[in-house]
């Protein structure tokens, strides 16, 4: 009887919340690709829109920077704002703050006891969701990275062929197959056609992307066109260089992967197969007394 009446608790106060935050989401402008109904976030994008406006006075400068870095390195930043990500966190430590709370008093804690718990729950809830973010961000590095060699590839092929830079980039970006890089190198050129300079544009991509590989690229066409240098030898170091790099980390990884195991292997299946094997000794052994 407890827990129906739990249950039906929460459900009148997240209607209440519904109705009397509702008008707080038109405030924020909802993201049209996260509405979709293949996406999760769908189902959670209207609190977060109804929290936002709350909690935009409650964002520091210093954590907003924070957060801006991390929707970049995600590639969400033409999407989200600061503001959603910590509406995010917030709803992500209330959802299990609630079980959390039915947990600490089913075992009779002590109010502080409780109240550790809970402040505990609740803050690595909120780092959960940022890790969540932070790990978007690596994979889309690691995209970036896989990309990069072969996008090389094709720009040097088009410079030799006679194309300037950004004729070469358009069309690496229109061949290289669809991918995060791709899609910066798109939005590098987008810039480029709306007036922004082409070493602007190809510097705000690497700022984004947070790769020290697209950086020094980009250091190495400033040079080339402030000495007037050939871009074809350039960009044809530039890709070997980052191919080697390619394989270099695919080498690392494979030379981790042993490490790895040894946990789940003495920790999981070392202790399973010596039980299998040790049980019928043990069952003889009881049975000859």
């Amino acid at each position: 009887m407890l827990w129906i009446s739990s249950f039906a608790a929460g459900l009148c106060l997240a209607l209440v919340a519904r109705v009397v935050l509702g008008p707080w989401a038109r405030r924020v402008p909802a993201c049209p690709w996260l509405l979709s109904p293949g996406s999760p976030l769908r189902l959670i994008w209207l609190w977060v829109c109804c929290l936002a406006p709350a909690l935009e006075p409650m964002l520091s400068w210093r954590y907003r920077a924070r957060l801006e870095t991390l929707l970049r390195t995600a590639g969400l930043d033409r999407h989200w704002l600061p503001v959603h990500v910590l509406a995010c966190q917030v709803l992500a430590g209330w959802v299990l703050l609630a079980p959390s709370a039915i947990f600490v008093f089913l075992l009779g804690l002590s109010p502080v006891s409780g109240l550790v718990v809970l402040v505990f729950v609740f803050t690595g809830a909120s780092l959960g969701v940022a890790g969540q973010f932070k790990r978007l961000g690596q994979l889309r590095q690691a995209a970036m990275l896989r990309e990069l060699p072969f996008m090389l590839d094709m720009t040097t092929l088009c410079v030799r062929a006679g194309l300037n830079l950004q004729g070469a980039l358009e069309q690496s970006a229109r061949h290289c197959p669809p991918g995060p890089l791709r899609a910066e190198l798109e939005r590098a050129l987008g810039d480029m056609r709306t007036g922004v300079s082409r070493l602007q544009a190809l510097s705000d991509m690497a700022q984004r992307s947070q790769l020290d590989e697209v950086s020094a690229l980009v250091n190495a066409l400033r040079q080339a066109d402030q000495l007037g240098m050939n871009l074809g030898p350039l960009l044809q170091a530039q890709s070997s260089q980052r191919r080697v790099e390619l394989f270099q980390r695919a080498e690392k990884l494979a030379m981790q992967a042993p490490v790895k195991m040894l946990f789940p292997l003495v920790f999981c299946i070392f202790p399973c197969t010596f039980l299998i094997i040790g049980f019928p000794v043990v069952i003889r052994l009881l049975a000859w007394g």
